[in-house]
């Protein structure tokens, strides 16, 4: 038996560092919005020896050890507990790596969901969600793959739908740039000064799109946009093109901007 699952990525709507942990992570306040932009092929098949293969886009892989795979990490983690028989993992890149989209989040999640449905766990999306915690901050979001609410590590998520946020899936298109500049979470993290959160960003997103270039922003845009020139020049591209609104994702490097959709 296979199972077949095609993870895509997310966008960041408006993110603030609230606070740094004495864990050394960051609390965060952001609306997670997901994406099929871009699309991974992720591909589970019973087999008698344990593999992981992956393919499309390249990625570094630390020691070039398949073991330091999210999408393995998160086979191990079940295996742990629910002593797993062995697996084939195929894994298709199409989603940008190091964008600041999740799509290494995203692989892990769908790698814990198809298991799930492969072995017969019963589990629930609490469940998953709780191993997903453990495989990275964002991965919970993918469990449930819709608009959340994300304080905390990213990890403490919160359903969360208004009249502006269920309009984007039908009246506007979402275009991300990916500039390939990789840029690295912990660096990004280090140029940040977290600072407290004036309006809660529920009551930023009850805005019209439109307003959002005022009021919602992402916190890494100014260190990084002063480091990496051509991402600023990209935003602003995306709102010459007629964006209502653009800006970075997560802790970069891709730019996605919000366009009204024609109607027919």
């Amino acid at each position: 038996m296979n199972i077949v699952l095609y993870p895509h990525p997310k966008i960041n709507i408006g993110l603030s560092i609230v606070n740094r942990r004495p864990d050394g992570f960051h609390d965060i306040e952001t609306l997670f919005y997901p994406v099929d932009n871009f699309k991974d092929v992720l591909e589970i098949t019973e087999s008698k020896v344990f593999s992981f293969n992956r393919y499309g886009t390249p990625y570094p892989l630390k020691d070039e050890n398949a073991e330091n795979d999210l999408c393995v990490k998160a086979y191990r983690l079940l295996e742990r507990d629910f002593n797993l028989s062995p697996v084939e993992i195929h894994l298709y890149k199409g989603i940008p790596v190091g964008a600041g989209i999740g799509g290494g989040s995203a692989d892990a999640a769908y790698t814990l969901m198809a298991l799930n449905r492969l072995f017969g766990l019963n589990l629930s999306q609490r469940d998953l969600a709780g191993y997903a915690a453990h495989l990275g901050s964002d991965c919970p979001f993918f469990i449930y793959d819709r608009p959340m609410i994300g304080r905390g590590r990213g990890d403490i998520l919160v359903p969360f739908d208004n009249d502006t946020i269920n309009s984007l899936k039908e009246d506007y298109i979402v275009k991300i740039v990916n500039p390939g500049i990789h840029i690295s979470t912990a660096k990004a993290y280090s140029s940040v000064s977290p600072h407290p959160v004036d309006i809660p960003i529920e009551q930023l997103l009850e805005q019209p799109v439109h307003q959002w270039k005022n009021t919602l922003t992402n916190d890494f845009e100014k260190p990084l946009f002063e480091e990496f020139p051509e991402l600023h020049r990209i935003k602003e591209a995306l709102y010459d093109e007629g964006a209502l609104y653009a800006s970075m994702s997560g802790s970069g490097s891709a730019i996605y901007g919000l366009f009204k959709r024609e109607k027919k």
